[in-house]
């Protein structure tokens, strides 16, 4: 038995490091092709192969980006996205778990809803934008109302279904033991759905960040989306480059968080 369990153990510790020289060599491959993106953006940049007027440089985003860090405007703009990001995606997700399990719960609602949710979700959002301008005004609840248009209609979709689509047997082991719905809910529908929940999150990062910088086109005077507006009104090229580039970072970095809560959870789980 001892030795079963030490030939697991070896095989196991095998697998990990393993895993982790594939994992050096995913992410340097992942470094060496962004270094050679921006070697070869900017060395076009300098040969003269792009207009640099209209695609700029490298060196000079960062030259724009360190001088507006340093006169303290650049903090301020990433705050202000940040924070109605962050809001519109906790909120866009946690409302349309909400109602998905209302949903649920009510299979009268869910038929009744169900065309409704589908022809919402078939709708250009975006285009809702100045109807939520002009019934919140030109501030942050219209950029925030723009975000949740996007999240919740999705979020609802995804989950709903993910709960109708778990294994029977999980229920009828539930109502076995005499639980009633809300009971089949907390031990058996909601835990099997985590996975997609999760999966949910991921796909509620890039559409969080599509809504706020839509809602930033149109109203702020403040965020990212407002600078890549202004660089445009200005031609300052180097400005929106270097917006789109902060906007893709700070997406990237949700995206992990996100990833490493999946993480957390399945282990758990296991």
């Amino acid at each position: 038995m001892k030795q079963e369990k030490s030939m697991t153990e070896t095989v196991y510790r095998q697998y990990r490091a393993q895993e982790r020289v594939r994992t050096f060599w995913v992410r340097l491959t992942q470094f060496s092709l962004l270094a050679l993106f921006f070697a070869l953006w900017e060395a076009a940049a300098r040969l003269q192969w792009i207009d640099g007027l209209l695609f700029s440089s490298p060196s000079r985003v960062a030259q724009l980006l360190l001088e507006k860090w340093q006169d303290g405007t650049l903090l301020v703009h990433i705050r202000v996205t940040l924070w109605e990001t962050v809001v519109g995606f906790v909120l866009g997700t946690l409302l349309g778990t909400a109602i998905a399990a209302l949903i649920w719960w009510s299979p009268f609602l869910s038929r009744v809803l169900d065309p409704y949710i589908v022809v919402l979700n078939a709708l250009p959002k975006v285009a809702l934008g100045p109807l939520f301008i002009v019934a919140l005004g030109p501030g942050v609840l219209a950029i925030i109302a723009t975000t949740l248009s996007l999240t919740v209609i999705i979020t609802i979709l995804v989950v709903y279904t993910s709960f109708r689509e778990v294994d029977p047997n999980y229920v009828k082991v539930v109502r076995i033991f005499g639980g009633n719905r809300r009971a089949v809910f907390v031990k058996a529908i909601l835990p099997a759905s985590y996975p997609t929940i999760v999966s949910t999150l991921k796909v509620n990062v890039g559409l969080s960040w599509v809504g706020v910088i839509v809602g930033e086109f149109l109203v702020s005077k403040e965020g990212l989306g407002y600078l890549i507006i202004y660089g445009f009104q200005v031609f300052n090229f180097t400005l929106v480059i270097g917006s789109v580039l902060i906007i893709a970072i700070a997406a990237a970095l949700m995206y992990q968080a996100v990833a490493y809560l999946e993480k957390r959870l399945v282990s758990h789980r296991l």
